[in-house]
């Protein structure tokens, strides 16, 4: 039986559409991303008494973020919609753009992209399927979220807030307790459903 030897171009030609639409899918993925963060600052904000920064879902989306994606793209989806609210756009909470990169809220949005990587990055691999395997998913995606959506988030945000309003750190970080049941229980929901979806995915694909 004759043998067929595929030459190193046709093997490079054959794999540039598929690498494309790899490259093409994640560029979606974030661009998505990018615009729910938008559509969760646009949504409103709830205040917050002693600190001029308000709860929205963002961290909400950005747990889905870092749990739906990898860390490449996560990270692009954050990188998108900071670019957009620097060049102008409207994209940050309360309608505002360039403005909110420099003021009290700064930090918080700056702590996305590395938050974001964090939790993308120790989230691991989803463990198969049945009640076992969703629960030690969903419990890892939960400590992921944790630390990188909201202990690097707060750390950025509180830091940041402190030095720029010249309060003391002790102040703003208590202030911002009050934003850290709401993040619990979003890390929570985020964790069962994405845990919850590749199970699903898992069990489909046998």
């Amino acid at each position: 039986m004759p043998m067929s030897h595929q030459t190193p171009s046709a093997a490079l030609a054959s794999a540039a559409p598929t690498t494309a639409r790899r490259l093409l899918r994640s560029a979606g993925m974030s661009l998505l991303f990018a615009l729910l963060l938008w559509a969760a600052a646009a949504a409103g904000r709830i205040p917050i008494p002693g600190t001029p920064v308000g709860i929205t879902l963002q961290t909400f989306v950005l747990m889905l973020a870092a749990l739906s994606l990898d860390w490449r793209e996560a990270g692009g989806a954050v990188v998108l919609y900071l670019l957009a609210g620097a060049a102008g756009l409207p994209v940050f909470s309360g309608g505002m753009s360039t403005l909110a990169l420099v003021g009290p809220s700064a930090g918080f949005l700056f702590g996305f992209l590395p938050g974001v990587i964090v939790a993308s990055l120790l989230k691991g691999k989803a463990r198969g399927t049945g009640a076992r395997g969703y629960w030690l998913t969903a419990a890892r995606y939960f400590g992921a979220s944790l630390v990188g959506c909201v202990v690097i988030v707060y750390a950025f945000g509180v830091s940041i807030q402190a030095m720029l309003t010249h309060v003391p750190l002790s102040a703003v970080a208590l202030a911002s307790l009050g934003f850290a049941g709401g993040d619990l229980l979003k890390a929570v929901v985020a964790s069962a459903a994405v845990s919850g979806l590749s199970s699903c995915i898992a069990r489909d694909a046998k």
